[in-house]
């Protein structure tokens, strides 16, 4: 018994200081996204290192309620000793908390009071009573800024959890409050909160533009480290941005430009779709789809982006002939002509490459859009639409 006070006692203390960091404006990593990421690996992986590590992380802080979750999503057996002295520890500081909000006095006290207790609830991975303690803080806040972060708060625990309903109520709070005020840190983090949704909804072309205004002013170290930033930054806007937007944004923007040196993977996936080195190029992609396979955020959107991105790189070499043998595409990037053939069929049949495939000459024959033709064909349309209308219009008021 007296061991788990000792590590309620260093509980608190750590709650104390996570409440003086949220109030001078920098975000702690409270949950702790790095366990959301090891739980998903022990999941997908069954690897045993990943699921100690989360282990070793649910004991030191005593989470008993995310070991229950972990144990559920995992399909394990509960340790019932280990999660009745992390049962114990908890009911301590909870007491201790609860303490603290009835003696407090004044209303900043008891705000503080209920902060502390919601911050100590997200630690040890409890959503609900999380939710719940956050809602009545925010009742207890009046300053604009403090208010916006609990909202990060709620929309961090959402992404931890997976819970997309909540991500996308609070950012919408969010986007309210902001445009009551609201200081410059606390936009651009708002910036890279929505950047992440986007990407988890896959929507790659918003993420892109969102992270892109925010690379050179980054401070959300909460989500995730600026060098995961940078290279989430680049797969999106690979995908998203065209060619000269993508040069002048990317390749050759300086704080990207500064982290990639020590990405050699993206930078060379990159670089070599941009430089049409496309056998390296399909090199890198391989190598990048197992690493958005490995991550939770990615995973579910690996198979469409490869795709994405093999179809682009079509359409960017297609773009600059009239007609190229399939020996000649095939050699370009690296696979075999099968290979070529199979995969740029699928693709025509499917409407996504402007081109055709002979194969009694094993050409690849393309078929771009005139737009001109289409543009006078448009108006044409549209015309006929407007006299046709007229004409119903002219007999209406003759009557």
């Amino acid at each position: 018994m007296a061991e788990n006070k000792d590590k309620a006692a260093a509980a608190a203390g750590a709650t104390t200081s996570t409440t003086a960091t949220i109030d001078e404006g920098s975000m702690p990593k409270n949950p702790n996204m790095e366990l959301a990421q090891l739980l998903f690996t022990a999941q997908e992986t069954k690897s045993a290192e990943a699921r100690d590590k989360l282990l070793a992380h649910i004991k030191q802080d005593n989470m008993a309620p995310f070991y229950k979750y972990v144990c559920e999503t995992l399909k394990e057996p509960v340790d019932a000793a280990l999660l009745k002295q992390m049962e114990e520890a908890n009911k301590a500081e909870l007491e201790r908390l609860e303490a603290k909000i009835s003696a407090s006095l004044a209303e900043s006290e008891l705000r503080e009071g209920w902060l502390a207790k919601s911050e100590w609830l997200t630690r040890i991975g409890d959503k609900k009573a999380a939710e719940e303690s956050f809602r009545v803080t925010y009742e207890k806040t009046v300053s604009l800024g403090q208010r916006m972060d609990l909202i990060f708060y709620l929309i961090r625990i959402g992404l931890f959890f997976g819970d997309a309903d909540l991500v996308i109520r609070n950012l919408s709070k969010a986007e309210d409050l902001l445009k009551e005020g609201g200081d410059w840190d606390r936009r651009n983090r708002l910036k890279v909160y929505r950047g992440v949704h986007c990407l988890s909804v896959r929507n790659f072309k918003d993420a892109a533009a969102l992270f892109l205004e925010t690379v050179s002013t980054f401070t959300s170290t909460e989500l995730m480290e600026y060098k995961d930033f940078v290279a989430l930054t680049v797969l999106a806007s690979v995908v998203a941005l065209p060619r000269p937007e993508l040069k002048k944004k990317v390749v050759e923007g300086p704080e990207i430009h500064e982290v990639l040196h020590d990405m050699p993977v993206i930078k060379e996936y990159l670089m070599s779709l941009y430089n049409c080195r496309y056998a390296q190029f399909f090199q890198s992609l391989a190598i990048v789809e197992g690493q958005m396979k490995a991550s939770r955020l990615l995973m579910p959107h690996s198979r469409y982006y490869v795709r994405e991105m093999r179809i682009l790189a079509y359409t960017q070499l297609l773009e600059s002939y009239r007609s190229v043998t399939l020996a000649s595409m095939a050699q370009s990037f690296g696979v075999s002509v099968e290979f070529v053939d199979r995969d740029i069929s699928r693709f025509v049949a499917a409407g996504r490459l402007n081109c055709k495939v002979d194969k009694v000459a094993d050409l690849v024959e393309t078929n771009r859009p005139d737009k001109k033709n289409a543009q006078y064909q448009s108006v044409i349309k549209q015309g006929d639409l407007l006299l046709n209308r007229i004409q119903k219009l002219s007999q209406f008021i003759n009557v």
